[in-house]
């Protein structure tokens, strides 16, 4: 504090000559720095409104003068020079200046004049630098701060800053995010400078300057025999003014709105163009251009002659601009915003239809407070600046705000054929068929399968199964979304406010989600709502969080290297999204272990087509419409129910797809990375993440507290049936209290209520579907053969469905299958260890490939630790069991896989890292 107190500890009196926001905030902040602004010297009120710079000093009691102009043919205005020195300046401040000064002024303070100017100088002098960088495509924009002097634009650099050029920046993005508010910082940190005597005047160099001249309407026609690049950079360099433009049906129609287009033709109408070789094409998305390379550029807006503005995808629709009638309250509304209208437009005498906002005068500014008090007055109106673009004149206004209010303007409304069942005191609406590109549709083959309910074996429905072809239909959707849509464009905090709507619509249907997760896994009513929905609801809010945060921290940093002297080099790192993942989940959690790998996904800006579990699909299919009714744009979700066999190979396969996620068994994830080791790795590399199998040690101590060892060590095997993939596969328990511990877990098993899986009284629901209840069954008669001791259970209880009796092994040696091998079923597997042979004990824990989960219960916090740190698991658990958190990595070693879900640690997966070194 100190150090800077002293760099900054001389102040001036500075007199500030410009207008604009952009003036108005370099005038607030140099006042806050303690320097004294004397005087404002800003352009006349435009009708009847001041200027933002004048509005702030005239608040403050600044001095302000509103000079037309400082010179008469050629010669400076004598008046208006002694006016201007009247203040007695130190220093002229001119932030954005429009006017020409005379060097009388600009070299009469102390410390002269200082100019900012939006490019890095000597490049792009002249009043449309900004421009200019978009038009010749340049790599790098940014803003430069230099002494005024006689020339234009060719005073001494103070400083400079740079920043980099999107491909699909426009002027307004780089204005937005790096060039008004990291000028307005130079601004301040120049002054500083010259307060302290420690500014630069660094000539500028004579190579590599430019002058353009000023962007006119007249000379913004688009040349159209020049590659789609040069045709992008020439439209988004005139958007939005003066705007570039080209004559269709014989008027000039000004295109806004540009990125490159990197996909295959599209489906289209063809719409001949004044001297385009090439018709473009209107398709859903907007307009289609072709350069002369055949590459192609995407426009989404277009302006006619007089003013209205329509989305280039509505070129040939059906003239929306006829009269509509009016309900009484929506006359109401109108006169409302007539009267919000002549608010902000105080000096023009009567809104009339045919009033134009920015022709009388309005500005940017102005728009965001139009919006935000029709907001205060009708919430139920979701506006955005672009619809203020769209609809300029106050008739064409207020049609367009009718029709959003009457919901008329939404897109093409999501049809859904539900599969409708009355059950749990409630109708639930589920749907059956694939979901991709924002629509649920039936497989590309017609083919469909049953899904069981598996408490008493009855059809719920029929569902799509998904075709080769429509893995390639969703692949290619969610490319095109990641790439040239809406997603690939929104900024991170949207991002995080679609999570957070779509956690917020999983949270109001969680009865319906907890009903339907219930009758297609067999998961307890109860579980399900409070463990299935509640975490997946929490997942997906905890990574919306993460969205606008993710180049923060570690995830962006600057690395000090070796410079090559006498250059300097800066090298920092920034995280991006990876493209399209592949998801593919398993059955026994079905919208938890969705959400799981799906939100970190999500947030870190990539898109997704997950395949469910063929045998329970319906809560993902239910996610999709949630999904859109949220508002993600289509594509960015696509869901592929049906074969792991067909579509999950094909998804793990396809060149397209940048990751894979996978959940789901041992053998299933190797032959996953098998594909990646063999003839396909040399075209068909992708980065990979596999929560596999496990078995899971216990090691339950003498010194423990039993009563509640045993109620733990009962959710460690029990919980969910058992279909938990962090189950306690085996439990070792110490020989003294092994008897006892056995005894009370039987008593506790004989209290459990095994039944149907939707009555809140019920402990133990089926087993997931037919096949899986059959190999439990064989997994116990092997325990039996190879001579353990079969307890309790391990019999398919009598009744409709695939129930199971929780089972318990004990004798269980460790070269026996059981003791080595999953059961994933409610199947308990007890070996006993000898009186304190802590270290004996964890050589057996570890002798097993894999290393899912772990757990200890012993009161020796030593023992404890010790254990923790020897154990051979992603996650140990001390006295407790199944205790997982959103904000806690999860993940294995060994055979049980690779990669975290969860946590912080999850966004890697999902993110690859950039390196980037300048040289200045």
């Amino acid at each position: 504090f100190n150090s800077f107190y002293q760099a900054y500890q001389h102040k001036l009196k500075l007199a500030l000559i410009g207008q604009s926001i952009f003036g108005q905030e370099v005038y607030n902040k140099l006042r806050k720095e303690g320097h004294k602004v004397v005087g404002v010297f800003t352009v006349p009120d435009k009708n009847g409104q001041a200027d933002p710079l004048a509005v702030a000093a005239e608040k403050d009691g600044t001095p302000v003068f509103k000079f037309p102009r400082w010179r008469a043919k050629g010669k400076p205005i004598q008046e208006v020079v002694a006016a201007y020195k009247s203040v007695g300046a130190e220093l002229n401040v001119l932030p954005f200046c429009t006017q020409f000064i005379p060097m009388d002024v600009i070299d009469c303070p102390k410390h002269g004049s200082i100019i900012y100017h939006p490019s890095i100088l000597p490049r792009h002098r002249g009043a449309s630098a900004i421009n200019w960088t978009l038009i010749q495509g340049d790599k790098k924009a940014g803003f430069t701060i230099f002494w005024a002097d006689d020339g234009l634009d060719t005073g001494p650099i103070l400083l400079q800053r740079e920043c980099d050029v999107g491909q699909n920046d426009t002027v307004d993005d780089l204005y937005n995010r790096f060039l008004f508010p990291e000028g307005i910082k130079a601004m301040v940190e120049a002054v500083h400078l010259i307060a302290d005597g420690k500014a630069p005047r660094i000539p500028q160099p004579k190579e590599g300057a430019t002058y353009e001249g000023i962007q006119k309407k007249e000379n913004a026609e688009i040349s159209w025999d020049q590659p789609a690049a040069a045709l992008h950079n020439w439209i988004r360099g005139h958007d939005k003014v003066p705007g570039a433009w080209a004559t269709i049906d014989d008027q000039v129609v000004t295109f806004y709105g540009s990125s490159l287009f990197d996909a295959s033709v599209p489906a289209g109408q063809e719409l001949a163009i004044k001297g385009a070789s090439r018709p473009g094409l209107v398709t859903k998305n907007g307009l289609v251009i072709f350069g002369n390379d055949g590459k192609m550029v995407l426009v989404r807006n277009l302006q006619f002659e007089d003013g209205k503005m329509i989305p280039a995808s509505k070129y040939f629709s059906v003239d929306e601009t006829t009269a509509m009638e009016l309900t009484e309250e929506e006359k109401k509304m109108a006169e409302d915003i007539r009267a919000i209208w002549k608010g902000i437009l105080s000096h023009v005498a009567v809104i009339e239809d045919s009033t134009d906002f920015f022709k009388a005068g309005a500005s940017s500014m102005h728009v965001v407070r139009m919006l935000e008090e029709i907001k205060q007055k009708y919430s139920g109106i979701q506006l955005q600046s672009e619809d203020v673009y769209m609809a300029t004149k106050f008739t064409d206004f207020i049609q367009m705000a009718v029709r959003k209010l009457r919901g008329e303007d939404k897109e093409e409304e999501l049809v859904i054929d539900y599969v409708s069942k009355n059950v749990n005191n409630m109708t639930v609406n589920m749907p059956y068929q694939c979901f991709i590109n924002g629509q649920f549709i039936n497989a590309d083959d017609g083919k469909t399968y049953d899904t069981i309910n598996p408490a008493d074996g009855s059809i719920i429905a029929s569902v799509s199964s998904a075709s080769l072809a429509d893995v390639d239909k969703a692949v290619a959707a969610a490319k095109e979304a990641f790439e040239n849509g809406e997603w690939g464009r929104m900024n991170a905090r949207e991002r995080g406010r679609l999570m957070y709507r779509l956690a917020d619509l999983m949270e109001e249907h969680q009865e319906e989600l907890a009903t339907i997760e219930s009758i297609d896994s067999g998961a307890v009513y109860t579980l399900a709502l409070k463990t299935h929905v509640g975490m997946s609801v929490q997942t997906f809010r905890y990574f919306a969080g993460w969205c606008d945060k993710i180049q923060a921290s570690e995830y962006g940093v600057t690395i000090p290297i070796n410079q090559a002297r006498p250059n300097h080099n800066l090298t920092f790192t920034k995280k991006e999204p990876i493209g399209v993942c592949a998801i593919v989940i398993p059955w026994n959690y079905p919208l938890m272990m969705l959400a799981w790998k799906s939100a970190a996904c999500l947030a870190a800006g990539n898109t997704l087509v997950l395949k469910p579990a063929q045998v329970t699909p319906l809560t993902s299919l239910k996610f999709a419409e949630l999904s859109a009714k949220a508002g993600f744009p289509k594509g960015v979700i696509n869901i592929l129910p049906g074969s792991g066999g067909l579509v999950g190979q094909h998804l793990s396969e396809h060149p397209d797809v940048r990751k894979v996620g996978f959940t789901g068994s041992t053998p299933t994830g190797k032959q996953i990375m098998k594909r990646y080791s063999q003839q396909n790795a040399a075209t068909n590399l992708k980065k990979v993440s596999l929560e596999l199998g496990g078995k899971s040690p216990l090691i339950i101590f003498s010194d423990c507290e039993l009563d509640r060892a045993v109620k733990m060590g009962m959710g460690a095997v029990y919980f969910n049936k058992g279909e938990n993939c962090i189950a306690a596969g085996r439990l070792f328990v110490e020989e003294s209290i092994h008897d006892e511990f056995v005894r009370k877990v039987v008593e506790e098993i004989k209290k459990m209520k095994i039944g149907d899986p939707l009555d809140r009284s019920t402990d133990h629901g089926p087993q997931n579907h037919k096949a899986h209840l059959e190999k439990l069954l064989q997994y116990c008669e092997t325990g039996v053969k190879e001579g353990a001791t079969l307890v309790y259970g391990g019999r398919q209880v009598r009744r409709p469905g695939f129930f199971m009796e929780p089972t318990v092994f004990t004798d269980v040696e460790d070269h026996m299958y059981i003791a080595q091998e999953e059961s994933f079923g409610p199947v308990m597997v007890i070996s006993k260890f000898k009186n304190g042979d802590v270290d004996g004990v964890l050589r057996r824990a570890n002798t097993t490939e894999y290393g899912l989960a772990s757990g200890v219960f012993t009161k020796d916090i030593s023992k404890a630790l010790y254990i923790s740190e020897k154990l051979e698991a992603g996650t140990v658990f001390i006295n407790t069991y199944n205790k997982t958190d959103v904000a806690a990595p999860f993940g294995g070693f060994k055979q049980s896989g690779f990669g975290k879900d969860l946590g912080e640690e999850a966004l890697h997966e999902y993110l690859r890292t950039k390196a980037i070194t300048v040289e200045y």
